[in-house]
């Protein structure tokens, strides 16, 4: 009996397609079931539909014919697409290929994400592909007649464009700083140097003061910041000056245990300082008119004990000199006159530190008296004070030199004997010399 499958519309102009299952029992299955040899044959007439509509467009399949392979010759398969070739066992998907008879136009890119199943592939492919289209202003996109693409292409152009632009623009602004601070760096410099010339400078002054120049503009940048914020508004500047200087501030032992009323204040008054390498920043018997805290680099102290003996000492960041003003300040009756620095400093290295003036150190030590009254403090600014730690280094050294000349006085000669009360002498002459410093503790 023949079964017949009907497909009816409700159009006056309806049509029946009829697929013979005897034809099905014609065909030869090599083992393949018959239902799937009647799938394929169904589906090759049901592709044929839209063509004889001419009135409809509307397409079930691939325009083109694709070829369904499977175990069976191909030749046997009525309507088969492929002719007589069985050489391959999979079919070949026309719909999804790039070169292909559909024009995809900018989905093009498209088809390696949809037909692959590989999630990395699915994040970093549209990644590549947007930085691509960006980068080339849409180069690569070949729309076509399209609306909507047309339009999502000229997106794509003008977004290019503009991001370009804003490059450019930030480049242009950049290279303009850099170059105005560098012609300022050049006039500063050609004005220094017909200065040395003018007044005969000799070569040796002439090298400090290039280097020195040198260091300031690569620590600074070749601008004064405390020149840029000292007309602000007093709260602005202060958060500012706050934000500069309180880790720096932070660094130094001293402050570690002050309020945060007291950091706002010092930072607010500190200064910047630049030194190059091989500077004397302070003499010995100098007045001392700064407190200087380290943030870089080293400075080597001496102090002369007497003739001939010299007491040296290596100031590490975080350390500081100039602690005789903090007594000069705390001390009662209060003295106008400035007190003269111990010891010789000399930079090492190029230096970066920070210095409290002694009337800023003045007005933050009568404001917070109760502060700095505290012994905590004292004892910490004792432990930290390069004075105070030169002083104990020389008595230790004394002390333990003297002790191991009393221990083996009976082993030295008569000849030696002469030599060592020779050196005693210096020892007791650089003990009476090494003068104990006085603090505010006493």
């Amino acid at each position: 009996m023949a079964k017949r499958l009907k497909h009816t519309q409700n159009d006056p102009n309806k049509e029946h397609v009829t697929i013979n299952s005897r034809l099905c029992a014609d065909l030869p299955t090599h083992g393949i079931s018959a239902p799937s040899t009647c799938n394929l044959t169904a589906q090759h007439h049901l592709s044929q539909i839209p063509l004889h509509h001419k009135q409809c467009k509307l397409s079930l399949s691939c325009s083109d014919e694709v070829c369904y392979q499977g175990l069976f010759p191909a030749a046997e398969v009525v309507g088969n697409a492929c002719g007589g070739n069985s050489t391959k066992l999979l079919g070949q998907p026309l719909c999804l290929d790039v070169d292909g008879p559909f024009n995809y136009g900018i989905y093009q890119w498209a088809l390696p994400v949809v037909s692959s199943n590989s999630l990395a592939v699915k994040i970093f492919y549209p990644i590549f592909w947007g930085l691509m289209s960006l980068s080339t202003f849409g180069n690569d996109l070949e729309p076509t007649s399209h609306w909507l693409e047309v339009i999502f292409s000229i997106c794509i152009v003008l977004a290019g464009l503009l991001l370009f632009t804003l490059l450019i623009g930030n480049i242009q602004v950049f290279l303009q700083a850099v170059m105005a601070n560098k012609r300022k760096m050049q006039l500063r410099c050609r004005d220094i140097e017909w200065w040395m010339k003018r007044r005969q400078l000799p070569s040796r002054l002439r090298q400090r003061v290039r280097h020195f120049e040198r260091q300031k503009w690569v620590t600074l940048g070749g601008g004064d910041e405390m020149e840029i914020i000292k007309d602000l508004p007093d709260g602005l500047r202060r958060d500012i000056k706050r934000y500069l200087c309180l880790d720096l501030i932070k660094q130094v032992p001293l402050f570690h245990n002050l309020d945060d009323l007291i950091l706002d204040n010092i930072c607010d008054r500190v200064r910047p300082l630049v030194f190059s390498s091989d500077e004397k920043i302070t003499r010995e018997g100098d007045p001392v008119q700064r407190m200087v805290f380290i943030v870089r680099g080293r400075i080597k102290r001496n102090q002369s004990l007497s003739k001939g003996m010299v007491a040296t000492s290596i100031i590490e960041p975080g350390g500081f000199f100039g602690d005789e003003l903090l007594s000069w300040c705390l001390r009662r009756p209060f003295m106008d006159r400035l007190p003269a620095s111990s010891a010789t400093f000399v930079c090492t290295e190029p230096i970066e530190a920070f210095s409290l003036d002694a009337n800023h150190l003045r007005y933050i030590t009568d404001h917070f008296r109760y502060k700095f009254a505290n012994e905590r403090l004292k004892r910490t600014a004792r432990y930290y004070s390069s004075n105070w730690r030169t002083w104990a280094a020389v008595n230790i050294q004394l002390s333990w030199r003297r002790y191991r000349t009393r221990t083996r006085g009976p082993m030295i000669s008569a000849t030696q004997n002469g030599n060592s009360s020779d050196r005693r002498l210096l020892q007791y002459a650089a003990l009476f010399m090494s003068i104990r410093p006085h603090d505010h503790l006493e």
